[in-house]
């Protein structure tokens, strides 16, 4: 078989091509980087979702029974449904020194830079494994990196750090916010519009639940906000981001179902929120229900917990990471990332990756050639670093 070479833009453009919306299989990309590592000498593991059609890939580069730098990166991308594209959204078109696709800055350039110096890392005599961390689904709560940390558990060593690729302009960020999803369905009573005092309305209910947390939110913003933090904005949020419910104007909907979240600061009770939620429920909005209807009910399930990465002064991934950037100064993000389930699991952890976050999730996504070229400079010196065996002093 003969090895395949590409540059970062021509990977870039490989990885962009494959549409692996969160809602479809990611398969095809997996199964393509997977091929080009055995091309390259490079064994790699899958770790898939339960239904198997999504994966996590794992591999490495060096010695693997010793401690490495994991560079994690998440596979997946967001829908362009609705979104008003000049381009073709899965080709990229490089333009104005930009390249511009889905994925361009979150996240498969970080991917695509990292593929792209495989080469480059084989001929280097590392004495630190560099891992390749790539996973599923992150985009719908991070899904998908739990079931690959899982494996270190298992293994003999851990990971001396992890360099999560999210867009951050290549600025070394130590610290975001953590994220809590939740569903929550209203379950009323339907009845012919004209009679309201005899039915249930769930739609009504839940714009009052709604109500209640645009409410709480603004408490949050007015009372809790923290002049001296970094973060942007300095509070926790709450949003809500979809609704459902109801069948045809002259119905009384027995249904409705409303998404939100909210993003909380470091050190925040992260079920304070929720508890409140949960109280207004009980207290107000069940009793009212339930004047007309006694088995109305409010049913709320958890999506999505991931931890919010703390800040480590002067862990290795953070000294690490500012050597490399030849930096002193850190930065936080409001944005959730794998970066706090990696910390959890007590590997050193910071967030360094090419792109702005502004780009991402919008039409038109695009990367600055200028970012892809930084990149390629930092994780060029990390794989120099990564031939020194003075890494476990510093440490």
């Amino acid at each position: 078989m003969v090895k395949k070479f590409y540059s970062s833009v021509e990977m870039i453009q490989q990885l962009v091509a494959f549409d692996t919306t969160s809602s479809k299989t990611n398969m095809h990309l997996i199964d393509f980087i997977q091929r080009y590592l055995s091309l390259h000498g490079v064994e790699s593991t899958l770790i898939p979702d339960p239904t198997a059609n999504k994966s996590n890939l794992f591999a490495t580069i060096g010695p693997e029974e010793t401690p490495g730098v994991v560079l994690s990166g998440h596979t997946d991308v967001v829908p362009v449904d609705g979104q008003s594209w000049e381009t073709e959204p899965f080709d990229v078109i490089e333009k104005n020194g930009r390249l511009y696709g889905r994925g361009t800055s979150d996240m498969k350039s970080f991917i695509a830079i990292t593929l792209s110096l495989v080469p480059y890392f084989l001929a280097q005599s590392l004495k630190i494994p560099i891992h390749l961390a790539f996973s599923y689904d992150e985009e719908i709560g991070c899904l998908g990196a739990p079931r690959m940390i899982a494996q270190f558990g298992k293994a003999q060593v851990m990971p001396l750090a992890c360099f999560v690729g999210e867009p951050t302009n290549m600025k070394v960020v130590n610290a975001h916010k953590g994220v809590h999803g939740f569903r929550t369905t209203v379950y009323g009573l339907e009845q012919h519009s004209s009679a309201t005092h005899k039915g249930v309305n769930a739609v009504q209910y839940a714009s009052r639940l709604i109500t209640y947390l645009s409410d709480l939110s603004n408490e949050i913003s007015n009372t809790m906000s923290d002049s001296q933090s970094e973060f942007e904005p300095p509070y926790t949020t709450i949003h809500v981001g979809t609704i459902q419910g109801g069948t045809a104007q002259n119905i009384i909907p027995k249904e409705c179902t409303f998404s939100w979240e909210y993003r909380l600061m470091p050190e925040e009770d992260p079920e304070e929120i929720y508890n409140k939620f949960k109280m207004f429920v009980d207290t107000d909005i069940l009793p009212s229900m339930r004047k007309n209807f006694a088995n109305a009910s409010v049913d709320t399930i958890q999506r999505t917990i991931v931890p919010g990465l703390r800040a480590e002064k002067n862990s290795f991934a953070e000294e690490l990471a500012l050597n490399i950037a030849k930096d002193n100064s850190t930065g936080v993000v409001s944005f959730g990332t794998e970066a706090g389930q990696f910390q959890s699991a007590g590997v050193p952890t910071i967030i360094c990756g090419p792109g702005s976050i502004e780009q991402a999730h919008k039409p038109n996504e695009f990367i600055e050639l200028k970012q892809v070229s930084e990149c390629e400079g930092f994780l060029r010196k990390l794989s120099e670093f990564c031939c020194y065996d003075k890494m476990y002093d510093d440490n």
